[in-house]
C-alpha cells in the first residue's frame, strides 16, 4: 500500500472549509513505515480497529511523536484492561456490560491512558453491526454518565446506500436532543461528504488514502 497524496489533499482542502471537523486517517491494515509518513505530514490523529494491531503499531510510534489514537472497532471485554492502556479514546461503547468493565478498570488501574469515549449508535437498526439502538441511547448513555465515564460523542456507521444523508441527519437531531455539546464521529471513504453536511465533528478514512 502507498498513500494516495492526491486524495488526501483534497481531503484536508475540504475540512478546511468546515469549522473544527477532522480526519482521523484509518490505518487498520497498514505498514509502520506508512503512519510515519503520515507523522512527517503533520497528521496525528489515527484510528485502529483491533487491539493487538494498535498495541504493537504505535508502541514505538509514539515515543517521539503526539499522537491521538482512537479506538473504532468492537471492544470485547476481556480486552478492555489493555484497551484502556493503549488509546487516547474509545469511540465504540455499545452495552452496559462493556461499561460496567471500563469502569471497574477505571477505578483499579493506575496507568490508564483513555481519557473519553463515545457511544456508537446503530442508526440504521442492521442486526449485522454493532451500536447501541436508537431506543436505548438515551439510557445507555446516562448509565455511561452515571458510571463517571467522560462521553465526548457519538459515533455511527450507517447502511452502504449511495446517499445515507437521512442517517447522518437522524444522528444530530439525536445529539441535540441529548447533549449538544457531544461531537459526531460520523463518515467514512465512501460517505464522509455527506457527513460533513450535517455537522459531523471527525471523519474516518481509510481506503481513500491508502491505495
Amino acid at each position: 500500500m502507498t498513500i494516495n497524496n492526491n486524495n488526501l489533499s483534497e481531503i484536508t482542502t475540504l475540512l478546511n472549509s468546515y469549522n473544527n471537523a477532522k480526519l482521523l486517517i484509518v490505518t487498520k491494515n497498514q505498514s509502520h513505515e506508512d503512519v510515519s509518513v503520515l507523522i512527517s505530514k503533520g497528521f496525528t490523529l489515527f484510528g485502529e480497529n483491533r487491539v493487538q494491531e494498535a498495541k504493537s503499531k504505535f508502541q514505538s510510534l509514539r515515543t517521539n511523536n503526539k499522537i491521538d489514537l482512537h479506538l473504532i472497532g468492537p471492544l470485547q471485554s476481556n480486552k478492555v484492561k489493555i484497551a484502556l492502556k493503549i488509546f487516547d479514546v474509545i469511540q465504540t461503547i455499545d452495552r452496559y456490560s462493556l461499561i460496567d468493565e471500563i469502569s471497574k478498570q477505571l477505578v483499579k488501574s493506575p496507568d490508564i491512558k483513555t481519557k473519553n469515549f463515545f457511544i456508537q449508535v446503530n442508526i440504521g437498526g442492521e442486526k449485522q453491526k454493532s451500536g447501541v439502538s436508537k431506543k436505548e441511547l438515551l439510557d445507555l448513555y446516562n448509565y455511561s454518565i452515571d458510571k463517571k465515564l467522560n462521553i465526548e460523542g457519538l459515533m455511527c456507521i450507517p447502511p452502504n446506500i449511495d446517499d445515507p444523508s437521512d442517517y447522518f441527519r437522524e444522528m444530530l437531531e439525536i445529539r441535540d436532543s441529548i447533549n449538544k455539546k457531544l461531537k459526531l464521529s460520523m463518515g467514512m471513504s465512501n460517505d464522509y461528504k455527506y457527513a460533513l453536511d450535517f455537522k459531523s465533528d471527525i471523519i474516518r478514512v481509510g481506503s481513500l488514502i491508502f491505495s
